[in-house]
Protein backbone atom coordinates (compact mmCIF):
# COMPACT_ATOMS: atom_id res chain seq x y z
CA UNK A 1 0.00 0.00 0.00
CA UNK A 2 0.77 3.69 -0.42
CA UNK A 3 1.75 6.08 2.29
CA UNK A 4 -1.18 7.94 1.63
CA UNK A 5 -3.46 4.52 1.69
CA UNK A 6 -1.63 3.73 4.82
CA UNK A 7 -2.58 7.09 6.33
CA UNK A 8 -6.29 6.35 5.36
CA UNK A 9 -6.01 2.60 6.50
CA UNK A 10 -5.45 4.33 10.06
CA UNK A 11 -8.46 6.45 9.79
CA UNK A 12 -10.65 3.18 9.32
CA UNK A 13 -10.76 2.72 5.64
CA UNK A 14 -11.97 -0.33 4.47
CA UNK A 15 -10.50 -0.90 0.69
CA UNK A 16 -11.25 -3.01 -2.41
CA UNK A 17 -8.61 -3.00 -5.01
CA UNK A 18 -6.83 0.42 -3.87
CA UNK A 19 -9.92 1.91 -4.28
CA UNK A 20 -11.77 2.93 -0.34
CA UNK A 21 -15.60 1.43 -0.35
CA UNK A 22 -16.38 2.82 3.16
CA UNK A 23 -14.64 3.78 7.08
CA UNK A 24 -16.94 0.86 8.23
CA UNK A 25 -20.74 1.87 8.07
CA UNK A 26 -21.98 2.54 4.67
CA UNK A 27 -25.71 3.41 5.37
CA UNK A 28 -24.64 6.38 7.91
CA UNK A 29 -21.89 7.98 5.12
CA UNK A 30 -24.43 7.94 2.55
CA UNK A 31 -26.92 9.34 4.84
CA UNK A 32 -24.38 11.75 5.61
CA UNK A 33 -23.61 12.58 1.93
CA UNK A 34 -27.65 13.39 1.36
CA UNK A 35 -28.34 15.54 4.86
CA UNK A 36 -25.09 16.97 5.90
CA UNK A 37 -21.20 16.43 4.27
CA UNK A 38 -18.78 13.77 3.37
CA UNK A 39 -15.02 13.64 2.69
CA UNK A 40 -14.38 11.09 0.07
CA UNK A 41 -10.87 9.54 -1.36
CA UNK A 42 -11.10 10.32 -5.35
CA UNK A 43 -8.00 7.91 -6.18
CA UNK A 44 -10.16 6.17 -8.86
CA UNK A 45 -10.28 9.56 -10.86
CA UNK A 46 -7.19 9.92 -12.51
CA UNK A 47 -5.29 13.15 -13.69
CA UNK A 48 -3.91 13.40 -17.46
CA UNK A 49 -1.80 16.46 -18.71
CA UNK A 50 -1.82 17.94 -21.15
CA UNK A 51 1.13 20.52 -21.37
CA UNK A 52 3.36 22.24 -24.02
CA UNK A 53 2.55 25.16 -26.02
CA UNK A 54 0.43 24.07 -28.75
CA UNK A 55 -1.70 21.99 -25.66
CA UNK A 56 -4.74 24.28 -26.11
CA UNK A 57 -4.17 23.77 -30.21
CA UNK A 58 -4.33 20.51 -29.91
CA UNK A 59 -7.03 19.88 -27.12
CA UNK A 60 -9.56 22.27 -29.24
CA UNK A 61 -9.10 19.76 -32.04
CA UNK A 62 -9.95 17.04 -30.11
CA UNK A 63 -12.07 17.78 -27.57
CA UNK A 64 -16.25 18.69 -27.35
CA UNK A 65 -15.88 21.61 -25.25
CA UNK A 66 -14.27 25.00 -26.06
CA UNK A 67 -10.82 24.58 -24.58
CA UNK A 68 -9.60 28.11 -26.34
CA UNK A 69 -12.99 30.08 -24.34
CA UNK A 70 -11.62 28.03 -21.38
CA UNK A 71 -9.11 30.76 -18.93
CA UNK A 72 -6.72 29.37 -16.18
CA UNK A 73 -8.16 28.13 -13.49
CA UNK A 74 -11.25 27.24 -14.91
CA UNK A 75 -12.97 23.62 -15.60
CA UNK A 76 -15.50 22.30 -17.98
CA UNK A 77 -16.97 19.79 -18.71
CA UNK A 78 -16.37 17.65 -22.13
CA UNK A 79 -15.64 14.83 -24.10
CA UNK A 80 -13.55 12.91 -26.56
CA UNK A 81 -14.96 11.16 -29.38
CA UNK A 82 -14.46 8.57 -31.89
CA UNK A 83 -14.57 9.81 -35.40
CA UNK A 84 -18.07 8.40 -35.43
CA UNK A 85 -18.95 10.97 -33.05
CA UNK A 86 -19.18 8.46 -30.27
CA UNK A 87 -18.07 9.20 -26.90
CA UNK A 88 -15.00 7.68 -26.12
CA UNK A 89 -14.17 9.57 -22.28
CA UNK A 90 -15.99 11.86 -20.96
CA UNK A 91 -13.95 14.43 -18.94
CA UNK A 92 -13.53 17.58 -16.67
CA UNK A 93 -10.98 19.75 -18.59
CA UNK A 94 -9.21 22.18 -15.57
CA UNK A 95 -6.92 24.49 -17.07
CA UNK A 96 -3.89 24.79 -14.54
CA UNK A 97 -1.96 27.82 -16.99
CA UNK A 98 -1.56 28.92 -20.07
CA UNK A 99 0.05 26.03 -21.80
CA UNK A 100 -1.19 23.11 -19.27
CA UNK A 101 -4.87 21.04 -18.89
CA UNK A 102 -5.90 18.84 -16.33
CA UNK A 103 -8.44 16.02 -17.87
CA UNK A 104 -9.77 14.23 -14.92
CA UNK A 105 -11.05 10.78 -16.10
CA UNK A 106 -11.55 7.11 -14.54
CA UNK A 107 -7.87 6.32 -13.63
CA UNK A 108 -8.78 2.78 -15.28
CA UNK A 109 -9.35 4.37 -18.53
CA UNK A 110 -6.34 6.51 -18.42
CA UNK A 111 -3.20 4.84 -19.79
CA UNK A 112 -5.93 3.58 -23.36
CA UNK A 113 -7.21 6.87 -23.81
CA UNK A 114 -3.71 8.46 -23.19
CA UNK A 115 -1.95 6.09 -25.91
CA UNK A 116 -5.43 6.69 -28.47
CA UNK A 117 -5.34 10.68 -27.98
CA UNK A 118 -1.14 10.53 -28.67
CA UNK A 119 -1.68 9.01 -31.75
CA UNK A 120 -3.41 12.66 -32.78
CA UNK A 121 -0.40 14.36 -31.53
CA UNK A 122 2.17 13.99 -34.99
CA UNK A 123 4.15 17.31 -34.96
CA UNK A 124 2.58 19.51 -31.89
CA UNK A 125 4.56 20.77 -29.45
CA UNK A 126 2.46 18.80 -26.65
CA UNK A 127 2.76 16.02 -23.85
CA UNK A 128 0.32 13.55 -22.46
CA UNK A 129 1.44 12.04 -19.37
CA UNK A 130 -0.29 10.80 -16.58
CA UNK A 131 0.23 13.34 -13.65
CA UNK A 132 -2.09 11.15 -10.68
CA UNK A 133 0.64 10.77 -8.53
CA UNK A 134 1.89 14.40 -8.37
CA UNK A 135 -1.56 15.24 -6.40
CA UNK A 136 -4.22 13.16 -4.18
CA UNK A 137 -7.80 14.10 -4.95
CA UNK A 138 -10.16 14.88 -2.70
CA UNK A 139 -14.19 15.25 -2.71
CA UNK A 140 -16.20 16.95 -0.09
CA UNK A 141 -19.67 17.00 -0.86
CA UNK A 142 -23.23 17.15 0.24
CA UNK A 143 -25.76 19.96 1.53
CA UNK A 144 -23.41 21.44 3.86
CA UNK A 145 -20.09 21.18 1.37
CA UNK A 146 -19.63 24.69 0.71
CA UNK A 147 -20.22 26.38 4.52
CA UNK A 148 -17.77 23.24 5.81
CA UNK A 149 -14.98 24.01 3.12
CA UNK A 150 -15.45 27.98 3.58
CA UNK A 151 -14.49 27.37 7.14
CA UNK A 152 -11.93 25.32 6.87
CA UNK A 153 -10.14 26.54 3.85
CA UNK A 154 -10.90 30.14 4.25
CA UNK A 155 -12.96 30.65 0.57
CA UNK A 156 -15.19 28.80 -1.47
CA UNK A 157 -14.36 29.35 -5.92
CA UNK A 158 -16.59 30.14 -7.90
CA UNK A 159 -18.84 27.10 -9.64
CA UNK A 160 -15.99 25.66 -12.19
CA UNK A 161 -13.22 27.91 -10.55
CA UNK A 162 -10.27 26.64 -8.57
CA UNK A 163 -8.67 28.74 -6.59
CA UNK A 164 -4.89 27.87 -4.01
CA UNK A 165 -5.68 26.46 -0.94
CA UNK A 166 -2.32 26.06 2.05
CA UNK A 167 -1.62 22.92 0.42
CA UNK A 168 -3.16 22.54 -3.00
CA UNK A 169 -5.97 23.74 -4.90
CA UNK A 170 -10.07 23.82 -4.69
CA UNK A 171 -12.38 23.27 -7.42
CA UNK A 172 -15.98 24.09 -7.02
CA UNK A 173 -18.64 21.63 -9.31
CA UNK A 174 -22.16 21.39 -9.63
CA UNK A 175 -24.26 20.67 -7.13
CA UNK A 176 -22.61 21.26 -3.81
CA UNK A 177 -19.31 19.29 -4.32
CA UNK A 178 -15.74 20.27 -4.31
CA UNK A 179 -12.55 18.49 -5.71
CA UNK A 180 -9.44 19.14 -4.08
CA UNK A 181 -6.06 18.41 -5.60
CA UNK A 182 -3.73 18.36 -2.44
CA UNK A 183 0.36 18.16 -2.37
CA UNK A 184 1.28 14.26 -1.24
CA UNK A 185 2.88 15.53 1.80
CA UNK A 186 0.17 17.86 2.48
CA UNK A 187 -2.86 15.67 2.20
CA UNK A 188 -3.45 13.89 5.65
CA UNK A 189 -3.39 17.58 7.39
CA UNK A 190 -5.38 18.76 4.84
CA UNK A 191 -8.22 15.48 4.95
CA UNK A 192 -7.58 16.05 9.35
CA UNK A 193 -8.85 19.57 8.61
CA UNK A 194 -11.80 18.94 6.46
CA UNK A 195 -12.43 15.38 8.58
CA UNK A 196 -12.63 17.23 11.66
CA UNK A 197 -16.45 18.66 10.50
CA UNK A 198 -17.43 16.24 7.58
CA UNK A 199 -18.16 12.15 7.80
CA UNK A 200 -15.41 10.12 5.95
CA UNK A 201 -17.34 8.17 3.12
CA UNK A 202 -15.85 5.80 0.56
CA UNK A 203 -16.05 6.26 -2.74
CA UNK A 204 -19.42 5.01 -3.27
CA UNK A 205 -20.69 8.24 -1.56
CA UNK A 206 -19.12 10.48 -4.07
CA UNK A 207 -20.59 8.21 -6.97
CA UNK A 208 -23.91 8.73 -5.38
CA UNK A 209 -24.09 12.53 -5.37
CA UNK A 210 -21.98 12.69 -8.97
CA UNK A 211 -25.01 10.56 -10.27
CA UNK A 212 -27.82 13.07 -8.59
CA UNK A 213 -25.80 15.98 -9.96
CA UNK A 214 -26.98 14.08 -13.30
CA UNK A 215 -23.13 14.27 -14.41
CA UNK A 216 -21.95 10.59 -16.18
CA UNK A 217 -18.95 9.02 -16.23
CA UNK A 218 -17.89 6.99 -19.35
CA UNK A 219 -16.38 3.71 -18.34
CA UNK A 220 -14.82 0.43 -20.40
CA UNK A 221 -18.38 -0.95 -20.64
CA UNK A 222 -19.80 2.24 -21.92
CA UNK A 223 -17.38 3.36 -24.10
CA UNK A 224 -18.03 4.44 -27.89
CA UNK A 225 -21.71 3.78 -27.84
CA UNK A 226 -22.96 7.55 -27.20
CA UNK A 227 -22.94 10.95 -28.92
CA UNK A 228 -22.17 13.75 -26.65
CA UNK A 229 -26.10 15.07 -26.61
CA UNK A 230 -27.42 11.67 -25.47
CA UNK A 231 -25.37 11.73 -22.59
CA UNK A 232 -26.75 15.32 -21.80
CA UNK A 233 -23.16 16.88 -21.86
CA UNK A 234 -24.88 19.50 -23.76
CA UNK A 235 -26.93 20.80 -20.69
CA UNK A 236 -23.63 20.48 -18.85
CA UNK A 237 -22.07 23.03 -21.47
CA UNK A 238 -19.61 20.31 -22.47
CA UNK A 239 -20.28 20.70 -26.20
CA UNK A 240 -19.62 23.77 -28.19
CA UNK A 241 -21.45 24.18 -31.34
CA UNK A 242 -19.75 27.42 -32.49
CA UNK A 243 -16.12 26.23 -32.49
CA UNK A 244 -14.45 24.53 -35.01
CA UNK A 245 -13.92 20.65 -36.11
CA UNK A 246 -13.03 18.00 -33.61
CA UNK A 247 -12.43 14.47 -33.75
CA UNK A 248 -16.51 13.29 -34.33
CA UNK A 249 -17.66 16.84 -35.02
CA UNK A 250 -19.36 16.22 -37.78
CA UNK A 251 -21.82 13.56 -36.17
CA UNK A 252 -22.21 15.93 -32.94
CA UNK A 253 -23.16 18.33 -35.45
CA UNK A 254 -25.47 16.53 -37.70
CA UNK A 255 -27.42 15.16 -34.67
CA UNK A 256 -27.72 18.75 -33.69
CA UNK A 257 -28.80 20.47 -36.34
CA UNK A 258 -30.71 17.55 -38.34
CA UNK A 259 -32.62 16.68 -34.74
CA UNK A 260 -32.01 13.44 -35.03
CA UNK A 261 -31.86 13.06 -31.09
CA UNK A 262 -33.74 9.89 -30.04
CA UNK A 263 -32.55 9.23 -26.52
CA UNK A 264 -31.31 11.60 -23.40
CA UNK A 265 -29.51 10.93 -20.10
CA UNK A 266 -32.35 10.36 -17.38
CA UNK A 267 -31.98 10.46 -13.66
CA UNK A 268 -34.00 7.69 -11.75
CA UNK A 269 -34.44 4.82 -8.96
CA UNK A 270 -34.79 1.00 -9.14
CA UNK A 271 -35.54 -0.75 -5.55
CA UNK A 272 -33.51 -3.58 -7.23
CA UNK A 273 -29.93 -4.74 -6.73
CA UNK A 274 -27.12 -2.53 -7.87
CA UNK A 275 -26.74 -2.23 -11.79
CA UNK A 276 -23.35 -2.40 -13.35
CA UNK A 277 -22.69 0.01 -16.24
CA UNK A 278 -24.10 -1.34 -19.63
CA UNK A 279 -26.54 -3.42 -18.28
CA UNK A 280 -29.59 -2.37 -20.63
CA UNK A 281 -33.44 -1.16 -19.66
CA UNK A 282 -36.59 -2.36 -21.29
CA UNK A 283 -40.37 -0.85 -21.85
CA UNK A 284 -43.11 -2.87 -23.67
CA UNK A 285 -43.02 0.29 -26.26
CA UNK A 286 -40.33 -1.40 -27.57
CA UNK A 287 -41.01 -5.20 -27.06
CA UNK A 288 -38.22 -7.33 -26.45
CA UNK A 289 -35.76 -5.05 -27.74
CA UNK A 290 -33.51 -2.52 -25.38
CA UNK A 291 -34.73 0.67 -25.39
CA UNK A 292 -31.75 2.49 -23.28
CA UNK A 293 -28.55 1.57 -21.53
CA UNK A 294 -27.09 1.79 -17.24
CA UNK A 295 -23.85 4.49 -17.51
CA UNK A 296 -23.66 4.75 -13.62
CA UNK A 297 -25.61 3.82 -10.52
CA UNK A 298 -24.97 4.05 -7.00
CA UNK A 299 -26.55 2.76 -3.50
CA UNK A 300 -29.41 5.18 -2.63
CA UNK A 301 -29.42 6.54 0.76
CA UNK A 302 -32.84 5.02 1.79
CA UNK A 303 -32.46 1.67 -0.11
CA UNK A 304 -31.84 0.55 -3.87
CA UNK A 305 -30.33 2.25 -6.23
CA UNK A 306 -30.01 5.62 -7.83
CA UNK A 307 -29.13 5.55 -11.62
CA UNK A 308 -28.03 7.43 -14.56
CA UNK A 309 -28.68 5.77 -18.15
CA UNK A 310 -28.71 6.99 -21.63
CA UNK A 311 -32.79 6.22 -22.37
CA UNK A 312 -34.80 6.09 -25.66
CA UNK A 313 -37.08 9.42 -25.25
CA UNK A 314 -40.36 7.65 -26.58
CA UNK A 315 -39.74 5.32 -24.05
CA UNK A 316 -39.25 7.56 -21.41
CA UNK A 317 -42.60 9.57 -22.24
CA UNK A 318 -44.98 6.29 -23.14
CA UNK A 319 -44.39 3.36 -20.77
CA UNK A 320 -42.81 1.84 -17.89
CA UNK A 321 -38.79 1.56 -18.37
CA UNK A 322 -37.64 -1.67 -16.38
CA UNK A 323 -34.01 -2.75 -15.74
CA UNK A 324 -32.01 -5.64 -17.14
CA UNK A 325 -35.01 -8.19 -18.40
CA UNK A 326 -38.50 -6.92 -19.63
CA UNK A 327 -40.35 -7.72 -15.93
CA UNK A 328 -37.07 -6.54 -14.18
CA UNK A 329 -37.30 -3.80 -11.71
CA UNK A 330 -39.13 -0.70 -12.54
CA UNK A 331 -37.41 2.49 -12.75
CA UNK A 332 -38.88 5.54 -10.85
CA UNK A 333 -37.89 8.49 -12.92
CA UNK A 334 -36.25 11.55 -10.56
CA UNK A 335 -36.10 14.95 -11.83
CA UNK A 336 -32.53 16.27 -13.06
CA UNK A 337 -30.78 19.22 -11.42
CA UNK A 338 -30.04 21.21 -14.50
CA UNK A 339 -32.68 21.87 -17.37
CA UNK A 340 -32.30 19.76 -20.81
CA UNK A 341 -32.47 21.89 -24.24
CA UNK A 342 -35.36 21.82 -26.18
CA UNK A 343 -35.12 19.87 -29.07
CA UNK A 344 -37.48 22.64 -30.75
CA UNK A 345 -34.60 24.89 -29.97
CA UNK A 346 -32.48 23.13 -32.51
CA UNK A 347 -31.45 24.99 -35.61
CA UNK A 348 -32.15 23.25 -39.03
CA UNK A 349 -30.14 23.80 -42.03
CA UNK A 350 -26.97 24.03 -42.97
CA UNK A 351 -23.77 22.40 -40.98
CA UNK A 352 -20.47 24.16 -41.30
Amino acid sequence: MTSWNDFLARRGAIFERQTVVAFGHPSDELAAARDAAVICDLSPIGVLRAAGADAEEFLQGQLTNDVQALEAGWSQYGAWCSPKGRVVASLLVHRVDAHTFELLLPAELLEPVRKRLALYVLRSKVVLDNASDASVRLGVGGPAAATIVAAALGATPALHRSIRIDGGALLALPDRRFFVFADPQRAPALWGLLAATTRQAGYPAWQWLTVRAGVPLITAPTQDQFVPQAMNLDALHGVSFQKGCYTGQEIVARTQYLGRLKERLVLAHSDGELPQPGVRLYSAHFGDQPCGTVVNAAHAPDGGTDLLAVLQIAAAESAEVHLGVTDGPKLTPLPLPYVIPSSSANPRGRIQ
